[in-house]
């Protein structure tokens, strides 16, 4: 599809349901290869992002992208990739698939919401409603109790969510999102193969879990992203937002099914407090 193509509304449908089905596999595909222990953590994260940049790279020459338009990205937002990569990767050991999402793309919101508002965007009532309403499912997630998620692999999973939310913002208005989304990934493989090597000596690997870690990167992140961009075409920022707030639902939903994960009770009242509150924040925005 050329790069100033506009996809039909049929077509925007389906490329929209494709990246988030992408985005609630990432948390499936490392829950499965993380809590068996198929791999490690870091060596997940650093063949993630090497198998991403590989498959990503290969869409940008085959879209025969101009090579002054191949360097777009920025080690500011690798950085930032890597940042959201690890803990990410770190966090999934111990908590759940939904639990997982829920935090991750509670805090990603939250910190696009949060951005604005340093950047001088009042909030209106309504936003400051769903605000509450979202922070209170967070904080009722991680209270102390029998279903209380490690609290640990909790704020990793918040540090990833900061993470992604700023690599996001930072990627907001670029010429070429797919280009510079290559690029930082290429920039990031560094940065996850010095972490690989520091963590070296608890370094271990199957032919399942460098499956599972490939199949994120080059499928669920490379792939994924590619489609999300093509998708954004044709959503509002606002829109955009609102449909990824049906990523941890789906990501709960899957883990339930395929990992035979439970779907615990103060998972499900927090979840819906986490996704109704930023979905009423969202829809009090100014346009």
């Amino acid at each position: 599809m050329p790069e100033t193509s506009q996809p039909t509304p049929s077509s925007a449908v389906a490329l929209t349901t494709l990246a988030l089905i992408c985005f609630a596999a990432n948390s499936l595909f490392a829950r499965a290869a993380l809590r068996s222990a198929e791999i490690d953590p870091a060596s997940y994260t650093a063949i993630r992002l090497a198998s991403g940049a590989l498959v990503l790279w290969l869409i940008v020459r085959l879209r025969h992208v101009p090579a002054a338009e191949r360097r777009a990205g920025s080690w500011g937002s690798a950085a930032a990739l890597a940042l959201y990569a690890a803990p990410f990767s770190l966090a999934y050991v111990a908590l759940p698939t939904g639990t997982g999402a829920l935090i991750l793309f509670g805090i990603v919101q939250l910190t696009m919401i949060g951005s604005g508002m340093i950047n001088g965007i009042r909030p209106t009532p309504l936003e400051w409603t769903g605000l509450a309403l979202a922070f209170g499912g967070l904080v009722l997630l991680v209270l102390p109790g029998i279903e209380t998620p490690d609290a640990v692999s909790a704020l990793l999973m918040a540090i990833a969510g900061v993470a992604w939310g700023l690599y996001s913002l930072r990627g907001r208005g670029v010429a070429n999102p797919i280009a510079a989304t290559a690029d930082n990934f290429l920039r990031s493989v560094p940065m996850a193969a010095v972490v690989m090597l520091a963590m070296l000596p608890w370094a271990h690997a199957t032919p399942t879990g460098v499956l599972l870690a490939c199949g994120s990167g080059a499928i669920a992140s490379g792939v994924g992203y590619s489609i999300w961009y093509l998708a954004l075409r044709s959503l509002t920022p606002t829109r955009a937002a609102i449909v990824q707030l049906s990523v941890p639902v789906l990501a709960a939903i899957a883990g339930v099914i395929l990992l035979s994960e439970v779907a615990t009770s103060r998972l499900v009242i927090a979840g819906g407090a986490i996704v109704g509150g930023i979905g009423v924040a969202i829809l009090g925005r100014r346009r």
